[in-house]
């Protein structure tokens, strides 16, 4: 098999289950749970809560890209489909007009926020070294697709659209209207998980590296409510119209 066609296999692989390989990162977050308290010990807890709010902010950053995503996009593109490829149309406006993968421009941020969140230097570089060669293969099986689908429309978008590093001045405004309907409905899982990998970290952390479990006031209030919401968006989602759009 020549190494294009091996590319686009490993990418085709990695599509289909995105969802859960990240869980294998699972036994080296315990590892380094153990010097996760680095700058409360070193600096003092207002140095640890700075730090703390800076990668939250990462991550909702990277969650905000995501929503200005899913608010514009037509029916048949940026699925969440896990067997294959599938495009009813190319999408070249809003955030696909000034980068070709804002979704996982987005999921970079939500996942570097949370690894940073560990306070553990070799975890961030490991994982992001790992996201770019993890998502490399998925972007080439992604754009094969693409390429061989849409042909010389795909060619022309992607000689001036970036990879992965947005071009903001490449912007143009989709003709659908944003949809906080559509944003709602897609995006409440990526919501809630952002907010219990902070607080799995935050309540592990303190049980590993200091032997004691401590539940900040701050972290209940911060979980239950994306709990809540959580619960209401999807209720709404599986036995409501409330959230599904024809057009979306």
């Amino acid at each position: 098999m020549a190494f294009r066609e091996e590319l686009e296999k490993q990418g085709k692989w990695l599509f289909r289950w995105r969802s859960y390989l990240p869980l294998l990162v699972l036994p080296i977050v315990f590892i380094a749970l153990r010097n996760s308290e680095y700058l409360e010990n070193a600096f003092g807890d207002t140095a640890d809560r700075v730090y703390e709010g800076f990668c939250l902010t990462l991550s909702f950053t990277g969650l905000m890209i995501r929503c200005m995503t899913v608010g514009y996009i037509p029916r048949g593109t940026s699925g969440k489909n896990t067997k294959g490829q599938k495009a009813e149309s190319l999408n070249i406006t809003g955030m696909y007009s000034i980068v070709r993968h804002p979704l996982y421009v987005g999921n970079f941020f939500i996942f570097l926020g949370i690894t940073l969140f560990l306070q553990v230097w070799w975890v961030s570089l490991m994982a992001v070294l790992t996201f770019f060669i993890y998502y490399e293969r998925i972007l080439f099986a992604e754009e094969e697709f693409l390429r061989n689908k849409f042909g010389e429309l795909y060619l022309n978008w992607a000689s001036k659209t970036p990879v992965f590093f947005p071009k903001v001045k490449n912007w143009q405004q989709p003709s659908l209207q944003f949809s906080v309907r559509a944003v709602l409905g897609r995006e409440y899982s990526s919501f809630f998980a952002i907010i219990a990998s902070f607080t799995f970290l935050e309540v592990a952390g303190d049980l590993v590296a200091e032997s004691k479990l401590e539940l900040d006031v701050s972290w209940i209030v911060f979980f239950s409510t994306g709990l809540i919401i959580y619960i209401v968006l999807r209720t709404l989602k599986k036995r409501t119209r409330i959230l599904h759009i024809a057009e979306r």
